[in-house]
């Protein structure tokens, strides 16, 4: 939310109106918002973001490969596969993980103790 929040906050020119994927909008946006669930399906503008946001994390995730290959980011593309999880437990987080993601809090909390 937080991150959505600011990506709308930041747009140049202030939107006029923001279409939101999912049950529920962020606070504090610049401009009215509507909630569509299932928003990708219904809406082409939403699909359209879905797929530059999907393309952006793949490449993305492909930099991080080639910095980090033991992660196998080019593979699980961030998501918590198997192959993602046991990389993740072996190697621990880098800053490039989700502090949020409460595997990597877990063992983010592990190494402070």
């Amino acid at each position: 939310m937080l991150a959505m929040s600011r990506a709308v906050n930041q747009l140049n020119p202030v939107p006029e109106y923001a279409l939101i994927d999912g049950n529920r909008c962020p606070t504090g946006l610049v401009c009215p918002s509507e909630a569509i669930v299932k928003g990708d399906l219904k809406e082409p503008a939403i699909s359209a973001a879905s797929i530059l946001a999907k393309v952006y994390r793949d490449r993305e995730m492909k930099a991080l490969d080639e910095l980090y290959p033991e992660y196998g980011f080019a593979k699980h593309k961030g998501y918590p596969t198997a192959l993602h999880m046991a990389q993740l437990e072996k190697y621990g987080p880098i800053a490039e993980h989700r502090r949020s993601f409460k595997p990597v809090a877990r063992l983010l909390e592990q190494q402070s103790v």
